[in-house]
């Protein structure tokens, strides 16, 4: 069995399991270099996946339903975020967007088969064509859109499997809510000492940390692919029960 085999039965499987759930499972799948580098700095662009890992994260986009980013990354990187070098359905694409910063000329905007959908803190959305749905929801204690409420929105429109592919703070973000539920990422045989894929998620000890268990890991070309569940242990407070 292929490493792509071995990764697309292991997320149908998780599939299979979502009857009972009241928001997407939600994959987390970027690139990194060893030291866990995504870029040179924030707000730089910095391709770091060969070629084969590059179809894996195609095949991915195409098993899940959705595929979630950060308005940091459409700014950055304007990325279509479709199938192109796999067989498969185009995920719907879905932006972060506290402030409603996109732009109205972002590859995003103008998908001749799916409308992007922009989960936002902003009402005000008259400069948007028929192409963008602007989703209003609350906000969390950071002011940020709070993401317990955007994915049971996202339930409630049918999206099933969620694929979350960047940027730092979404990733951060997502972790630090324990709203992750597994991991697949991508390792590249360079040293960047740029920007981290995962910042600060404000757990003083080792044993809070999440884990990411079973792991497999597999040489896909030049790139180590990693891949497993993601286990997190519940805090002080939660196992006291306040």
């Amino acid at each position: 069995m292929t490493i792509n085999q071995k990764i697309e039965h292991w997320l149908i499987s998780h599939k299979r399991n979502l009857t009972q759930a009241k928001r997407p499972f939600v994959t987390l799948s970027y690139a990194q270099s060893w030291d866990g580098s995504i870029t040179t700095r924030s707000g730089e662009s910095l391709a770091l996946s060969g070629a084969e890992a590059t179809r894996l994260t195609h095949q991915l986009r195409s098993l899940h339903d959705g595929i979630l980013v950060g308005i940091g990354t459409v700014l950055t990187d304007d990325p279509q975020l479709t199938v192109r070098e796999w067989s498969g359905p185009n995920p719907q694409p879905i932006v972060l967007d506290s402030q409603l910063r996109m732009p109205v000329n972002a590859r995003l905007c103008h998908h001749t088969d799916k409308n992007c959908w922009v989960l936002t803190r902003i009402k005000d959305a008259n400069d948007y064509s028929d192409q963008v749905e602007i989703i209003t929801l609350g906000s969390d204690i950071d002011g940020r859109v709070n993401l317990l409420d955007a994915l049971a929105l996202l339930w409630e429109k049918g999206i099933r499997m969620l694929m979350v592919e960047g940027g730092s703070d979404v990733i951060t973000a997502f972790l630090k809510a324990q709203l992750a539920d597994a991991l697949v990422l991508t390792v590249a045989p360079t040293l960047v000492g740029g920007y981290k894929g995962v910042g600060n998620l404000g757990i003083c000890h080792k044993h809070l940390l999440p884990q990411i268990r079973p792991l497999s890991a597999e040489m896909l070309g030049d790139d180590l692919i990693m891949w497993g569940d993601l286990q997190y242990q519940p805090s002080s407070l939660e196992q006291s029960g306040l």
